[in-house]
């Protein structure tokens, strides 16, 4: 008769790490505000194994003019968010809104 064969995963299992719903509503809050002045005109989201991306874009077609990155180091609980603009880090901090706040001492676009 039919036997049950029971296959090991060889994958491991990998927890889902991504934006909270409020942390996006924090960085789509300021997204559209840089939006809103002609600042900013596209992002993307990127997922990694251990790091989640918010990438800002002057223009579509150029890298990113910043990142925020969360990511959770091991043995720690709560994860960290930095800053990048291009490949410089530009700050690393527990709290998402601080670094946000950051975005308001960075040179902004003068439009005349």
């Amino acid at each position: 008769m039919d036997n049950l064969i029971r296959l090991q995963r060889d994958r491991k299992s990998v927890g889902h790490f991504f934006f909270t719903r409020g942390e996006l509503g924090q960085l789509l809050s300021l997204y559209s505000s840089r939006v809103a002045a002609g600042e900013w005109r596209d992002y993307a989201l990127d997922q990694l194994d251990d790091m989640v991306l918010f990438s800002i874009f002057r223009h579509t077609h150029e890298r990113p003019l910043y990142s925020v990155a969360k990511t959770l180091p091991r043995g720690h609980r709560r994860p960290s968010y930095t800053l990048f603009n291009g490949p410089k880090r530009l700050k690393t901090t527990q709290n998402l809104r601080d670094l946000l706040l950051t975005f308001d001492k960075l040179p902004r676009l003068v439009t005349g």
